[in-house]
């Protein structure tokens, strides 16, 4: 008996890259279609490293490019990123900052006559197949909680869930648990390279992740990740 051709399909993965870019964060997703999804590119001084790490992943154009929030580590090398390849939509959270590394962002995205989409709760990425929605920030935060303005990222596909933090710290944490939304993920990408201030007990609890990634920078001058995180992780 011929199986249809649904049955007959190979079964498609979704591939999640956790760049090493040092003391920051960059994360490249293959969605099941063949979508190329970027969150973050690191510092000023990892554009390259993410450009050719991207490369060797025969990377032709990027659909959808997230820089998190304003700071040098998450947003320092997606310049470069969109000077080397076509990228199709730029998501960001309503915030700005005076930085040059920040202007230099705003002006590559601009140079590719692009328009900054806003991130925040409820916005959906649209990819085929995946469930792709941030789930914060939620509200406003003042200029000095530059942390919590990071847009959160829950990509669902198939039984298998990542959570993608950026720097949120404890109070974006609180309010993303009272918005109600479903937060639980497989894997938590940890907030702000483990530092003490993020990954509370209270979020570890709605998320109950299996896995977590800390990207973080060898032997860095922060302390991070810090052992307050990595023993509120180890009891999970």
């Amino acid at each position: 008996v011929p199986m249809n051709r649904k049955t007959n399909a190979a079964v498609k993965n979704m591939y999640v890259h956790f760049i090493n870019v040092g003391q920051g964060d960059s994360v490249y997703i293959k969605a099941p279609n063949g979508e190329d999804i970027l969150i973050d590119g690191g510092n000023n001084s990892q554009g390259d490293d993410v450009v050719a790490y991207l490369k060797k992943q025969k990377v032709d154009d990027i659909e959808i490019m997230i820089a998190t929030h304003p700071d040098a580590d998450h947003i320092g090398g997606l310049d470069t990123v969109l000077a080397a390849f076509r990228v199709e939509q730029v998501y960001a959270p309503k915030v700005s900052h005076t930085s040059q590394t920040y202007k230099d962002f705003l002006n590559a995205v601009k140079r590719e006559k692009l328009k900054i989409k806003t991130a925040q709760k409820g916005v959906s990425l649209g990819i085929k197949g995946v469930s792709a929605v941030f789930v914060g920030p939620v509200k406003s935060y003042s200029i000095s909680d530059i942390n919590d303005w990071s847009a959160v990222l829950k990509l669902t596909y198939g039984k298998r869930s990542f959570l993608f933090t950026g720097d949120a710290e404890t109070k974006a944490e609180t309010d993303m648990i009272a918005s109600k939304q479903n937060l639980k993920a497989d894997v938590l990408k940890v907030g702000h390279h483990g530092a003490k201030t993020s990954t509370s007990a209270a979020f570890l609890n709605v998320v109950k992740p299996t896995y977590a990634v800390i990207s973080v920078g060898k032997g860095n001058s922060y302390g991070h990740p810090t052992a307050d995180v990595l023993n509120r992780l180890k009891s999970y």
